[in-house]
C-alpha cells in the first residue's frame, strides 16, 4: 500500500485491493465528490444507490463559502476542518477522491486541490473515476458507511490560492503565467459561458481541461502532459495560476502540472465568475466584442 502514498493518482486496481483487504478506515478514506447540474443528475441519490464500498459523499455544496455570491468558493479553515472531520478524516488519513462524471473525472480534482490548499498532503484522485471502476468490474454497494468522526486541523496555504486582487495586479506585472481550462469558444468569447458573456483574462493561455484526459477518461501520460504544456509555451519551471469558470476544472491544470513535478500551481478561486463581475471592461478579452467594434 505504501508506494501509492503521496501520489496524486491511484489506480482502480490499487484501490480495489485496499477495499478488499479491509483497509478503508481511519488511515484510508474514500470520497465520492460528484456534482451535476440538478436538472441533469442527482449526485447524492446516485451515491446512495451505488458507490465504492466504504466511500463517503463529499458534498461540495455544503463544503464551501456559502456567504459568497460565487459558486464553490473555498470555505473557512474551521468549516473545512469540521466538515472533513465528520467524514472520519484526520491529518494522517490518506484520502482518495473520485466522481461519477461521464468523462471519467470532473469534480474530483477540485476536492483534491481543496485538501492540498488546507495543508493535507496525502490526497489522491482515482485515475479514471467511477466510470472506469465499474467498467473494470470492481465492487459497488448501496450500503452507506458511518465513519467515526476524527479531528482535522486545517491551515490554508496561500501559495495555492489566488485572489481577484492578485489577478488584477498580475495583468500589469505578469509575475505568473495564467492558464484557463475552459473550452476554446468560451475562452475566445464566442460562446456563452453558462449564461455569462465569455472571454478571458489578458495574457491567459487556453488549455481545455479535457486535453489532459485520454479517450477512456484516464489521465494522459506524464510525457503527453508535458508536451501539451510545451505546445502552449507554458513553462512549468515558472510560477503558474489556473483559472476557469468557477474554480473547478482549473484544478485539472493543477493536477496535470503536479504529475509533472510542479506542486505549487495556484488556482484563482473566483475564476471567470468573479472576474466577469468585478474586472474593468478593458480586462475582459473577447473576440466577439472586437468583431462588433
Amino acid at each position: 500500500m505504501a508506494p501509492q502514498l503521496g501520489r496524486a493518482l491511484v489506480t482502480a486496481k490499487w484501490l480495489s485491493e485496499a477495499v478488499r483487504a479491509g483497509r478503508v478506515g481511519a488511515s484510508l478514506r474514500i470520497l465520492d465528490a460528484s456534482w451535476y447540474p440538478p436538472q441533469e443528475r442527482n449526485a447524492r441519490q446516485e451515491f446512495k444507490e451505488r458507490h465504492i464500498p466504504g466511500a463517503s459523499f463529499f458534498d461540495i455544496e455544503e463544503c464551501r463559502d456559502q456567504s459568497s455570491p460565487y459558486d464553490f468558493m473555498l470555505p473557512s479553515e474551521s468549516h473545512f476542518a469540521d466538515y472533513v472531520g465528520r467524514l472520519g478524516i484526520s491529518n494522517d488519513t490518506h484520502v482518495v477522491v473520485y466522481d461519477g462524471d461521464k468523462l471519467g473525472t470532473f469534480y474530483a480534482p477540485r476536492t483534491w486541490w481543496m485538501f492540498r490548499a488546507f495543508g493535507h498532503k496525502e490526497v489522491s484522485v482515482l485515475n479514471g473515476g467511477f466510470k472506469n471502476w465499474v467498467k473494470e468490474g470492481h465492487p459497488v454497494t448501496a450500503e452507506v458507511s458511518q465513519p467515526t468522526p476524527a479531528v482535522f486541523k486545517a491551515r490554508l496555504n496561500p501559495i495555492l490560492v489566488k485572489t481577484f486582487e492578485e489577478m488584477i495586479q498580475n495583468v500589469g506585472s505578469l509575475r505568473f503565467q495564467v492558464v484557463d481550462s475552459r473550452p476554446e469558444g468560451r475562452f475566445r468569447g464566442i460562446d456563452l459561458d453558462q449564461g455569462l458573456e465569455s472571454g478571458h483574462i489578458p495574457g491567459a493561455v487556453n488549455i481545455p481541461f479535457h486535453s489532459f484526459l485520454s479517450e477512456t477518461g484516464h489521465e494522459k501520460s506524464i510525457e503527453e502532459i508535458q508536451e501539451i504544456f510545451r505546445e502552449k509555451k507554458v513553462d512549468l519551471s515558472k510560477p503558474l495560476t489556473a483559472t476557469c469558470r468557477k474554480g473547478v476544472t482549473a484544478c485539472h491544470i493543477a493536477l496535470a502540472a503536479y504529475l509533472c513535478g510542479k506542486r505549487d500551481v495556484a488556482v484563482y478561486d473566483g475564476s471567470w465568475s468573479e472576474w466577469f463581475h468585478r474586472a474593468p471592461p478593458r480586462y475582459k478579452v473577447s473576440e466577439l466584442k472586437r468583431s462588433k467594434a
